[in-house]
């Protein structure tokens, strides 16, 4: 293994933030998450000669990462562990703040969209991933990416606002006079 001319141990580590993001949206437990953060960063530090200059070292580890999704679902199909979670690891208590409510409504409409769509929607709606980027860590054409787009858009809105019809609007379509508005 040549040492790499570039620092790529600092430029690796400038990217943990969008990669734990990245991993939040494929994986739902926080500590698996950070596992496979911990497993693109040593696969992308381990690799690090392989990476091309000129290139976008976010989408490379992106692909990495991804990549090292899918090959964990895999091996985890064919393991069959017992149950699926522990009971101790659920919440006694919902959240009372409207924010985390409206946190988990964000999430349960992000997790009803198709793995593709959320995927897309993730990277260039959150993490800020150009749709060329998008592409090459998907691996499709750029035409396919702005399609998933829309429609992972299209879809959210249809999910948040069927969930928040009921609580923002009388039958007649109009607002209730106790809801304030924000200008």
């Amino acid at each position: 293994m040549t040492e790499p001319t570039w620092d790529a141990r600092r430029e690796i580590a400038a990217l943990i933030p969008a990669l734990r993001a990245f991993a939040r949206t494929l994986v739902r437990n926080p500590t698996d998450a950070d596992d496979l953060v911990q497993e693109t960063l040593a696969k992308g530090i381990a690799n690090a000669h392989r990476f091309q200059p000129g290139t976008s070292l976010k989408s490379w580890l992106f692909t990495i990462q991804r990549n090292t999704f899918y090959t964990s679902l895999k091996i985890s199909g064919r393991e069959h562990p017992g149950a699926a979670g522990c009971v101790s690891e659920t919440c006694v208590l919902p959240p009372t703040q409207e924010w985390s409510l409206r946190g988990l409504e964000l999430r349960e409409a992000l997790d009803r969209l198709p793995p593709e769509q959320r995927e897309v929607l993730i990277l260039i709606g959150v993490l800020g991933v150009s749709y060329e980027e998008a592409a090459e860590i998907c691996g499709c054409a750029v035409g396919t990416i702005k399609s998933r787009l829309n429609r992972a858009r299209n879809r959210m809105l249809a999910f948040l606002e069927a969930e928040r019809a009921d609580d923002l609007f009388v039958t007649d379509g109009r607002m209730p006079r106790d809801t304030v508005v924000a200008a």
